[in-house]
């Protein structure tokens, strides 16, 4: 089947349910396989670049779900290497992580551990390691993308990648301030953004991401954004990826601060913190 790269475990796609037991896959899972590739291509030269350092790569998955995005990197980069390399999925459902505890143990997967915990607890958890070299998140939704990022910034990970999904928390603060903003003479044009309730969500949605990036930057970090895939498979096609550089951090926190300020976000400064 073309679509499936070489090496590739049918039986993982079996069991990720994007194959049927036959070998078929239907649209919605093609769909599905082909954003997690897609993904994987960026997270690939990164991969690299930490081997380069040292072959025991440390991943955690935030959010991780039903692991599909794990799994797969792990079938496709790491089950051939006999080192110390390990991908962790963090995930709040316990169903979930027993279901994956199970698969990684019938798949003989023996570098992927599957952990029931918050983000706090993952902070402080001593069933992490203290290196932690990538930190994903594929459609955390709406501030889990958030907590991946606190996650990755409190152990100093070298890159970040982050596919965001629906995002309501901006929104909602947009909505709460919006007669603040139309009295206020110098932000009533500003308001316009999101005066239509349609227009609240979406420029929430975009106006979080530009935030989290500049949050990235203002912790040293080097982001580039791009499409996951293009618009004919999924609407939620952002892709946030960050590499730690120690760059300067005044400048794009002094823009963040600015941006929470002249949008009325104030109260949010501590979801978007900032080391300035």
């Amino acid at each position: 089947m073309h679509e499936i790269k070489p090496g590739q475990s049918l039986e993982l796609l079996k069991e990720l349910h994007i194959l049927t037991r036959d070998g078929k896959m239907n649209q919605d899972s093609r769909r599905k396989l082909k954003q997690i590739y897609h993904l994987a291509q960026f997270i690939e030269p990164l991969l690299e670049e930490i081997r380069q350092a040292h072959p025991d790569i440390q991943i955690v998955d935030h959010g991780a779900g039903k692991s599909y995005l794990g799994f797969i990197l792990y079938d496709l980069f790491f089950k051939s290497q006999m080192n110390d390399a390990r991908i962790y999925g963090i995930e709040r459902r316990d169903d979930l992580v027993a279901k994956s505890r199970d698969l990684a143990l019938k798949l003989d997967f023996p570098g992927m551990s599957f952990l029931h915990l918050s983000v706090a607890e993952a902070i402080a958890s001593e069933h992490l390691p203290a290196r932690i070299d990538l930190v994903t998140a594929l459609h955390a939704c709406d501030t889990a993308t958030d907590d991946a990022i606190r996650f990755a910034l409190e152990k100093q990970v070298k890159f970040i990648v982050l596919a965001p999904c629906c995002q309501a928390e901006v929104a909602a603060v947009l909505r709460k301030n919006k007669s603040k903003m139309l009295i206020s003479r110098e932000h009533r044009v500003l308001a316009e953004l999101s005066r239509h309730p349609l227009h609240t969500r979406e420029f929430g949605s975009h106006l979080t991401n530009v935030l989290r990036c500049l949050q990235l930057e203002a912790h040293g970090y080097q982001v580039n954004v791009t499409e996951l895939v293009g618009w004919e498979h999924s609407m939620k096609n952002e892709l946030i990826i960050a590499s730690f550089k120690d760059l300067p951090r005044q400048r794009p926190a002094g823009r963040l601060q600015e941006l929470l300020r002249t949008l009325g976000l104030e109260e949010m400064g501590q979801r978007f913190f900032t080391t300035a």
